[in-house]
């Protein structure tokens, strides 16, 4: 005996359903942060543009009488016409290297060991510690590196210079290693101190970055790695780093923008001069931030056209380097699940 399966037509259910609307009600609360932090958001953009407006505004009448000239003048002479950034510039981003060339092992350094190898009771003590070098004001930092890291940075200079001085990055002329008696004050005010200073101010920022993204590594890929009889340095280079490689870059450039627009520090040990060496020992530098503090007092409507112009340049490189550190953190595994 068969059986009859009836099968029932859509039909026969009657309408189909409708799905309920959803809505979201934001209280009073929500409502307010919400308001203030795009509020907060706004004026910093706001402020930004404005400083950006500003400079650009204020440098018309010098990139007027100079044009493109501007860029491959490396003379500072307003009053005649003859006045450009490209020595300036070439000693500002000279300066940033040597700053974060020193700054970012000892902040790498640091982020690892604060993260991965401190205790959990000095922890807390390390990072008030890092945290209290941002809050050193710079010319705190410009005095001491004048009165009592400059003369220990001569006596480095000199060495790398007798040592190393057949690579024109650490040629010094005037000095002749042969000579017992050659003179030190050729090594006096140079790019490398003034970099050395300003990476004492680079690190906090940098270390700051690492450690946020080192601390967000997964605990299962850590676990994993000692799991299968890993050492602590070898789940460092297999697991921290590689999470934290877009947070070391991000951390790297945001010290770049850092140190590109440091001004007391660098005018206090610097000897101002406008033609560009690549020679980091030797005496003599100079920087756009440096170069508006020294000159902004007695300049002219012009002069101050021209200073201005060379602000609005280093405040564009500025932000180039900041939008790029920014994508660079952006994209970092910070945050990921862990895979383990």
């Amino acid at each position: 005996m068969s059986m009859l399966t009836v099968t029932p037509q859509l039909d026969d259910l009657g309408p189909a359903p409708t799905p309920r609307p959803l809505t979201r009600r934001r209280g009073r609360g929500d409502r307010f942060f919400s308001g203030l932090m795009l509020t907060s958001g706004g004026i910093v953009l706001l402020v930004m543009s404005a400083v950006g407006l500003f400079l650009a505004i204020e440098s018309v009448p010098a990139f007027q009488r100079t044009g493109l000239r501007f860029f491959t003048t490396s003379a500072w002479q307003p009053s005649t016409g003859e006045f450009g950034v490209a020595a300036i510039i070439g000693f500002t981003v000279l300066i940033a290297t040597i700053a974060v060339a020193v700054a970012v092992p000892v902040a790498l350094g640091t982020a690892l060991f604060i993260t991965e190898v401190a205790p959990s009771w000095m922890r807390s003590g390390l990072v008030a510690m890092v945290d209290l070098m941002a809050a050193v004001p710079s010319v705190v930092y410009g005095v001491w590196g004048a009165r009592v890291l400059q003369p220990h940075t001569i006596g480095l200079a000199e060495w790398l210079a007798n040592w190393l001085g057949w690579i024109p990055l650490f040629t010094v002329d005037g000095h002749d290693p042969s000579n017992p008696l050659s003179s030190s004050a050729v090594f006096f005010a140079s790019s490398f101190t003034a970099g050395v200073v300003v990476s004492m101010m680079v690190i906090p920022i940098q270390c700051s970055v690492m450690r946020e993204v080192f601390s967000q590594v997964p605990p299962g890929e850590r676990e994993g790695a000692f799991a299968l009889g890993s050492t602590r340095w070898g789940m460092i280079t297999v697991v921290s780093l590689p999470f934290g490689r877009g947070g070391i870059i991000g951390g790297t450039m945001l010290g770049l923008g850092r140190a590109l627009g440091e001004t007391i520090a660098v005018v206090l040990i610097i000897s101002p001069r406008f033609d560009f060496s690549f020679n980091i020992l030797e005496t003599g530098s100079n920087s756009v931030s440096a170069l508006i503090a020294l000159r902004f007092v007695e300049a002219s409507d012009f002069d101050l056209s021209a200073l201005m112009a060379a602000g609005f340049t280093l405040f564009m490189m500025t932000l180039v380097v900041n939008f790029i550190a920014s994508a660079f953190v952006a994209r970092s595994r910070s945050g990921a699940s862990s895979e383990a």
